[in-house]
């Protein structure tokens, strides 16, 4: 089917290609946010965690596609990533992780106040401020390339 001929929906514009220079600003916020990150401690896994749970939550599979390979070349278990979507109904993730997932979801979806309220507390109680700050920062950043993603409609192709 020729471009000319698909339906002007599945016809996206790849705004990171489209604007470029928008989207160098959001990989320079991000790039600051990784290093806040690490400045305040947080391994590289729970990074990926992080970036996984957002874009699971708003449906990126191009970032989830991403962040999968990423977190696994980081030495993150295929167990792991499989019950993400459930952490909490699992033992495998540490209480640092835990606060940091749902400080993660709070970031995501801000309009349930109360699970914001309550994701905050746990993070008050877990991590320090430099590692809250940075676990929002982190989600702020996610939460921004998957908005980009998939209004984009980037494509996840398989891999042999």
């Amino acid at each position: 089917m020729s471009d000319a001929t698909r339906n002007p929906a599945d016809r996206r514009i790849f705004i990171d290609k489209q604007s470029p220079e928008a989207y160098r600003a959001l990989k320079q916020a991000s790039a600051a946010a990784g290093a806040t990150a690490a400045e305040a401690g947080l391994d590289r896994i729970l990074v990926e965690l992080v970036n996984m749970r957002v874009s699971q939550i708003n449906g990126c599979a191009y970032c989830l596609d991403l962040h999968t390979r990423t977190a696994l070349r980081e030495g993150e278990t295929t167990q792991r990533l499989g019950v993400l979507a459930a952490w909490r109904d699992t033992e495998v993730f540490t209480p640092r992780e835990r606060a940091a997932l749902a400080l993660a979801e709070a970031t995501t979806d801000i309009a349930d106040a109360r699970a914001q309220d309550s994701a905050y507390e746990l993070a008050r109680a877990t991590l320090t401020d430099d590692e809250t700050s940075a676990v929002i920062w982190v989600a702020i950043t996610i939460n921004g390339f998957n908005r980009v993603s998939t209004m984009s409609k980037h494509p996840v192709r398989p891999r042999p």
